[in-house]
């Protein structure tokens, strides 16, 4: 039998220290599913595990695509099962980190199966969400597929703000001519691993303090200077991310630096807490303080794998 064991929690918790120690234990590698840290070009914004951390373990999906390439939840549940299914041969215990529900969920439960797009829909949709905003799309979801718009309201507001999401949304209902909850909760393809789940958590003052004092560090590091030269880019899918676009904001003289910073971690904040709403919902998740000693979560791993 494999096992997955997979780290879940909201950003600067500690997810990528706990990783290393983990896989350093079970002599196993780390799959990576942060959906900003693909990116080479996004080294200090997505907090990107330091050379030093990358040298203690080996670990996959890390600064391996370009902002330039479309690689969407599907290409990464392709490629990632892929590469589990060959380190499984080397070791039937393997580790999955990071904070994107969406990719976790992705792997651990397989991703609904929709048909390809036409990109003329793609671009129209793209046209009148620039032309007449994130309501458009409220709107137009609620007329092509007015359960499943009712069923974000209720469940999951925070997706009705987000444009990328709810662009996929409307261009499968407009492409397809089916609702897009047409599509959803078909046949998951079988995994040939058990999931071991931890979750990272903090008291929220604590968790809010490590946010601020991460999003100074990565100012100290350069992340102007690496946000500038993305500038001319900011367009792209993988730059509509917290950590650049306040900084965009500022470059177009519409805020302060010091105003920008300051909305980085105001931003972040409210980021992290949507990450944990999200993995709150998830099943079967042993929770532990930040805090707690590594040998306690790894005693708990091994009880939930059989003695041969």
């Amino acid at each position: 039998m494999n096992y997955l064991i997979t780290i879940i929690g909201p950003t600067a918790i500690g997810k990528t220290s706990l990783s290393i120690a983990l896989a350093q234990h079970f002599d196993c590698e780390i799959v990576s599913c942060d959906s900003r840290q693909f990116f080479k070009e996004m080294r200090i914004g997505t907090a990107v595990p330091s050379e030093e951390e990358l040298t203690l373990a080996p670990n996959h999906f890390i600064q391996n695509k370009s902002i330039f390439e479309k690689f969407t939840v599907g290409d990464f549940e392709k490629e990632a099962i892929a590469k589990l299914d060959e380190l499984f041969l080397k070791n039937n215990i393997q580790i999955m980190v990071g904070g994107s529900g969406l990719y976790v969920d992705a792997i651990l439960k397989g991703f609904d199966d929709f048909p390809d797009v036409n990109n003329s829909i793609r671009e129209v949709i793209n046209a009148d969400y620039k032309e007449f905003g994130i309501n458009y799309l409220k709107n137009k979801l609620k007329e092509l597929d007015a359960d499943y718009y009712q069923q974000l309201k209720l469940e999951n507001p925070q997706t009705l703000q987000n444009p990328q999401r709810m662009k996929r949304f409307v261009e499968v209902c407009l492409g397809t001519g089916k609702p897009y909850s047409s599509f959803l909760n078909q046949k998951k393809n079988q995994r040939s691993f058990t999931p071991i789940i931890i979750g990272l958590e903090a008291d929220r003052a604590i968790m809010y303090d490590r946010i601020n004092q991460r999003v100074d560090s990565m100012i100290k590091k350069g992340l102007v200077k690496e946000a500038e030269s993305l500038f001319t880019n900011k367009e792209l899918n993988a730059l509509q991310t917290v950590g650049y676009r306040e900084l965009f904001d500022y470059f177009e003289g519409k805020i302060s630096l010091e105003f920008a910073i300051e909305e980085i971690k105001k931003n972040t904040r409210r980021f992290s807490k949507r990450q944990l709403t999200w993995f709150k919902r998830t099943e079967n998740v042993a929770w532990f303080d930040f805090k707690s000693k590594k040998e306690s979560i790894i005693d708990h791993i091994k009880s939930q794998i059989p003695i041969p």
